[in-house]
């Protein structure tokens, strides 16, 4: 029987080879899944492909290198030899380089939590891994001490943070120069560079933080300079063009992701291991909450009960046809904002269709508001604008934002914000957990976050429509994380 032998070819893949080609066949099947929504996609349906994506390529003896170890699993499990050669770690976990750091949050000198301690100490050891850890856990303190200790391991390369939006460029950035205030010996003007639409591509700082969209027209020897990669949203690297991104970045030797959620399926999660490396859990958001880290949370599940009439004349229609007819219905969109009006303190009204939604929205919200700072949000408003409205509900105890899911579900943290209205349906566990995530930043005042989840009920008999499905799913998450909810019928 052959033996694999599995060598480091680069920083993003593994030469994976044996004498035996069955060995490498079966293989090529283990690490083979077939793709989500496959048997709709038309190459499938014309026959032009089988609808599986091959982790393992036979022809050039690839793997990517995040999966090593479930490489090694597989030998073990089947009773193969193999030989393991050219991978050893080159970075350790130093306590003194983080306590040599002068970090700060607006302008008051901090220490980092244990958690934070400890999820940077796997992420130095280990070199490769997804940081599991919920929105409101200081991600982004883990991600600037990591990339000081790169800074201060490796004088020659550079570091990448890519991130999914703009807003979250700009977030990034303004994040360090907060945690830098104290620090003398790191400015953010002179270390960090900023890249995404309009922004110079080439740098002299030791830090840039892009968009994914940015970078992925950038030409294949501006990846070079990279020694460290850090993927925010690291949900989002399943995406092909992510994934050629992190093959680019060939000399990247620390490969580190951080996400508050991974959506299961089991293709999606060995692409985002083979990118990045092991997925380890950081914290809960259910710990943060009992440690009083993050605000209270209680979520209200409103079932909109539509009239017998209209239920029965609504019949059976496609999930656009439906989500149109909730988006574009008078007496719903009547009770949203009156329920964003009537709710004290700061609020964020989430839609996903801008124009026949969201834009409607915000001028019925801002028309009865009365005084009050009502701002509008979508993928059209530009980073900086974003960044300032962020920056002044912050400060405001009492404005209402009507956003796109799209551009205020990822990432985006808002201190003082205490409800949060889901005025569009969805079933991704991803988009509810971030979405929730926006509002447990805790305020100022230890006011707790509600989630006021709108969910629609025109079913008829033993009809169900697609979107009270979505919210039947929605509250099947709320039990896996343990949160405390309460479901009412709202009469119509």
């Amino acid at each position: 029987m052959g033996t694999i032998v599995i060598k480091k070819k680069n920083e993003a893949q593994l030469w994976v080879t044996s004498d035996d080609s069955g060995i490498l066949m079966e293989l090529s099947e283990h690490f083979c899944f077939y793709a989500e929504g496959y048997k709709f996609i038309p190459s499938y349906r014309n026959k032009l492909w089988n609808g599986k994506i091959y982790l393992y390529n036979r022809q050039t003896h690839t793997l990517p290198y995040g999966l090593i170890d479930e490489t090694i699993q597989f030998c073990n499990d089947r009773g193969y030899d193999y030989q393991l050669t050219d991978t050893e770690n080159r970075f350790s976990f130093d306590s003194d380089f983080v306590n040599s750091l002068s970090l700060c949050v607006n302008g008051k000198e901090i220490s980092p939590r244990d958690y934070q301690l400890k999820a940077f100490e796997y992420a130095t050891e280990n070199q490769r891994a997804i940081l599991l850890s919920p929105t409101g856990s200081g991600k982004s303190l883990i991600i600037y001490m990591l990339l000081r200790y790169f800074l201060s391991e490796e004088l020659n390369k550079k570091a990448i943070v890519i991130v999914p939006t703009t807003s979250l460029v700009e977030q990034m950035y303004k994040d360090f120069d907060d945690y830098s205030t104290l620090d003398d010996e790191f400015n953010v003007e002179d270390e960090v560079h900023r890249i995404y639409s309009g922004k110079e591509k080439n740098f002299e700082q030791s830090i840039v933080i892009t968009t994914w969209q940015s970078a992925i027209k950038l030409p294949l020897p501006w990846f070079e300079q990279f020694g460290c990669v850090i993927g925010d949203e690291a949900h989002t690297f399943k995406a092909k063009s992510l994934t050629t991104i992190m093959n680019r970045l060939s000399n990247a030797e620390l490969r580190i992701g951080t996400t508050g959620t991974i959506d299961g399926g089991q293709v999606n999660e060995l692409t985002l291991i083979g990118n990045f490396g092991p997925i380890h859990k950081v914290i809960s958001t259910k710990e943060l909450i009992d440690s009083n880290t993050l605000a209270d949370l209680k979520i209200e599940s409103l079932v909109i009960k539509y009239s017998d009439q209209e239920r029965k004349e609504f019949g059976k229609k496609t999930y656009q046809e439906e989500i149109t007819y909730i988006a574009e219905h008078e007496k719903r969109n009547n009770f949203i904002s009156n329920l964003a009006l009537d709710l004290k303190g700061n609020s964020l009204v989430i839609y996903n269709l801008v124009k026949k939604h969201g834009e409607p929205l915000f001028k019925r919200i801002r028309d009865k508001a009365k005084g009050r700072n009502v701002f509008f949000v979508s993928g059209n408003v530009d980073a900086e604008e974003r960044e300032r409205i962020r920056s002044i509900t912050e400060k405001e105890k009492n404005a209402i934002i009507v956003a796109s899911a799209g551009t205020f579900s990822t990432g985006i943290n808002i201190r003082n914000l205490h409800n949060i209205i889901f005025a569009s349906p969805t079933k991704s566990q991803i988009r509810v957990l971030q979405s929730i995530g926006r509002g447990l930043r805790k305020s100022d005042n230890g006011q707790g976050t509600v989630v006021y989840d709108i969910a629609d009920d025109l079913s008829w008999k033993k009809r169900k429509n697609y979107t009270l499905n979505h919210a039947v799913e929605r509250v099947k998450i709320y039990n896996k994380e343990k949160f405390n909810y309460s479901i009412h019928e709202v009469p119509l």
